[in-house]
This record gives C-alpha cells, sequence and structure tokens, in this order.
C-alpha cells in the first residue's frame, strides 16, 4: 500500500479515539511550549543586559581596590583601602587614553525630608560621572567641580528619591534634605531610567561631591573605587594597561608582587553575563525538555495499547494481503501525526505563554525561531523514535494468532 493510502487510515484510526490521542498528544504539547518559553525568557534575559550594557558604554572600566578574589577567600578591610585620591590624581595626570574618570564612595542610611524618609545610599562622585554612565540632569543642575572641591553640602536626586522625599510633588529644587544627621541642599534631579533587567531600581540613587562623602559621611581618607570611560571602545584594553602600569608605580610593586587593585571592563562583564546567561537557558531548556521525554514515552505506551487492541484488526489486515512493513508504517505514521500534531498546538502554546509572560510579568523576552525549528524538529524524532517499538511489535504478529486474539 502507498503512504497516501495508510495515512488515511492513520487518520482514522486516531479520529475513533479522539480524547485519547489528544491526552497522549498534551505530554508533547506541554514539552515544546515550555521548551520555547523557557527559552525565550532566556534569550529576552540576555538581549536585554547585553542592551542596558551597551547603554551603559562597552568603553566604561571600573577600579576596584584588593586583589581579585580566588577561591572564595574574604579580602581584609586593609586591603579594601588600597585605592586613595592619589591614585585618581595620577590616573587624571599620566593617563592618555581616558576620557572621563570618577572617584566612587557611598554611604547608606536614611534620606530624610520633614516626616519623609526613605533609606538609601548617597554616591559620592564627581562631575564626569553622568559622561561615563550616560545619564543626564532633567531639572536643575548637576554639581560643579569648586563643590566637589569644598565638599559641599549639595546633592543631586534621582526619580524614586523625590517620589518619596516630596510625595506632595513638591518642587524638590532649592529644598534642604538630610542624610543621617548632613544636611543637604537638592540642586538637581536626574533622568528617570526605570528598573534594569536585574530588577534593579536605576532611580534610587542620590549623587554627592565624593569629597563630601568621604569626610562628612564616612570620615575615610581611602576611596572604594573609579569608574573611567576610554576615548574608544577600541583603546579599552590599552586604557586598561595604562591604568594598571600607573597604579603599580603609585603602589610601588615590585614586579613579582601581586596587583593590589581589580580592573574589569564592561566588555570583559557582557561576556561574563552572556555566558552565565547561555548557561542558564541551556539550563532551562533541559529542564522544560524533559516532559518532551515524558511525552514520547506516552506515545508509546498508548501506541502499545493500541497495538494489543487491534491486534484482531491487524491480524485481518495480515490475512487479505498487507504486508509487515506496511503495519509498520501505518503505527509509525499515527505516532508521527501524534506527535507532530502536538508539537505544532506546542508552537502555538509556547507563543501563547511567552506574550504572556511579557504582558503580565514584564519580562524581556524574544522568541528564537531556531527553537521552534528545534522543538519541532525534536518532538517529530520522538514521534518516530517512541513509535517504532509498537510498530515493529504489531509488524511482527502471526496473522493467524491475531484473527484469534481475544
Amino acid at each position: 500500500m502507498n503512504i497516501s493510502s495508510l495515512s488515511k487510515i492513520a487518520i482514522k484510526a486516531l479520529g475513533n479515539n479522539k480524547m485519547r490521542c489528544f491526552l497522549t498528544m498534551l505530554g508533547v504539547i506541554i514539552g515544546v511550549g515550555a521548551v520555547i518559553a523557557m527559552l525565550a525568557i532566556g534569550q529576552g534575559s540576555k538581549n536585554s543586559i547585553k542592551a542596558q550594557i551597551s547603554e551603559m558604554g562597552s568603553n566604561m572600566i571600573m577600579i576596584m581596590p584588593g586583589a581579585e578574589r580566588r577561591g572564595g577567600v574574604r579580602q581584609s578591610s586593609d586591603d579594601m583601602q588600597t585605592l586613595k585620591p592619589a591614585d585618581y590624581d595620577a590616573i587624571v595626570n599620566q593617563a592618555t587614553t581616558i576620557a572621563n574618570i570618577t572617584p566612587m564612595v557611598s554611604s547608606s542610611g536614611q534620606w530624610v525630608n520633614g516626616n519623609n524618609n526613605y533609606p538609601s545610599q548617597a554616591q559620592g562622585v564627581n562631575t564626569q560621572f553622568l559622561d561615563i554612565r550616560q545619564r543626564k540632569v532633567s531639572e536643575g543642575e548637576m554639581f560643579t567641580e569648586a563643590d566637589v572641591k569644598s565638599a559641599a553640602k549639595v546633592c543631586v536626586l534621582g526619580k524614586t528619591l523625590v517620589d518619596n522625599l516630596f510625595p506632595d510633588g513638591t518642587d524638590p529644587l532649592g529644598k534642604v534634605v538630610r542624610f543621617g544627621s548632613i544636611p543637604l541642599t537638592v540642586i538637581g534631579v536626574l533622568d528617570e531610567k526605570g528598573y534594569n533587567t536585574m530588577g534593579q531600581d536605576q532611580d534610587d540613587l542620590a549623587l554627592v561631591p565624593y569629597t563630601t562623602v568621604m569626610k562628612r559621611m564616612l570620615a575615610v581618607d581611602y576611596i572604594q573605587g573609579l569608574q573611567a570611560s576610554a576615548i574608544d571602545e577600541n583603546k579599552t584594553e590599552e586604557t586598561i594597561n595604562e591604568i594598571t602600569e600607573i597604579l603599580r608605580a603609585n603602589h610601588k610593586l615590585r614586579p613579582e608582587q601581586e596587583d593590589n587593585f581589580t580592573i574589569r571592563s564592561m566588555q570583559e562583564l557582557a561576556e561574563m553575563i552572556s555566558s552565565t546567561s547561555s548557561m542558564m537557558t541551556v539550563l532551562l531548556a533541559a529542564v522544560a525538555g524533559i516532559s518532551l521525554l515524558v511525552g514520547g514515552i506516552g506515545i508509546m505506551n498508548i501506541m502499545i495499547v493500541s497495538v494489543t487492541e487491534r491486534t484482531r484488526e491487524i491480524g485481518l489486515r495480515m490475512s487479505i494481503g498487507a504486508t509487515g512493513r506496511d503495519i509498520m508504517t501505518q503505527f509509525l505514521i499515527e505516532a508521527i501525526i501524534i506527535s507532530v500534531t502536538g508539537g505544532v498546538l506546542g508552537i502555538i502554546l509556547g507563543g501563547l505563554a511567552t506574550w504572556l509572560i511579557k504582558i503580565f510579568a514584564n519580562w524581556p523576552v524574544q522568541i528564537d525561531p531556531s527553537s521552534v525549528v528545534l522543538s519541532f524538529a525534536v518532538c517529530t524524532v520522538i514521534g518516530v523514535i517512541f513509535g517504532f517499538y509498537p510498530a515493529a511489535k504489531a509488524s511482527n504478529l502471526d496473522p493467524i494468532e491475531a484473527i484469534r486474539y481475544e
């Protein structure tokens, strides 16, 4: 018999048990839908993180005190105080490939305005912070170099702090707020950024001259880090090498001594996050793929039951001329129809689930066409693999014994 005739027989046989056929498909439907949705979440998160890193500038460089941690060993407090204002001055005066650089010092505490208060940080920076992080002041102005030199009691607030400290909509410019016991005059409001992919509120930010944080809030003589940007993305590695040489010379480190500071670029961070995200995506897809395997086992189970129920039918067909190959092909077609139909419905379910996740969870998602093709191919292969044993069993039945089967 030809494939067309066998396909009609297979479709008719499946139509006689619609509910059982649908329940058999359900494992494949859920498996394909889960794989597509999980891969969409992973791909969307990966792309969103890359986009945000790109917005921050792929030429951004972070310099942190202390050597790179190895084996989870915690660093001592002395290791975390290896960056001084003199290091910042040396880099400013000697580096030739840096576009902007700012010291970073932060203090956690309570921001207070009258009866309103909000827990956050005072982020100590200089005037170049906005260029490095690609932020703008939407209202008022940024503090000046003169404010930095004099450790002025001024601040620029993010939208989240403004909303919490001035809930009645009062114009914050010119108002005096307190950070702990330190009064600060609000001279500007940062542009609104919202939440990033990792759920961090980018507007929960208050900028203060770093000298103010060092002298008036923390009473320290060291800085907690430096952020810089290279004059060109292609010169990032050259800039890192230049900063390394300057800091090693400034810290009087001998050639055999390790760096007592750590330098990271956004390119490194992007590669690390991308690698981690890819690994998590594969893990999610693998977990979701287990349901595809379960669906395949379900297909095999039902097809074996079907062979048993239709033993007399198989015997009659073989007795009037159907070959074992015809019987095997028919049952294989039935298994493939179940898996392929389940795959198509699973793709629709995966697309719907992805859309619902985007709408209600507000997660960044992106369906990769390759994941759809891969899922469909896998479920087709599953239909062939798990349908082969029942089909082979049916084709090997003895016609006489099959007709006598009760």
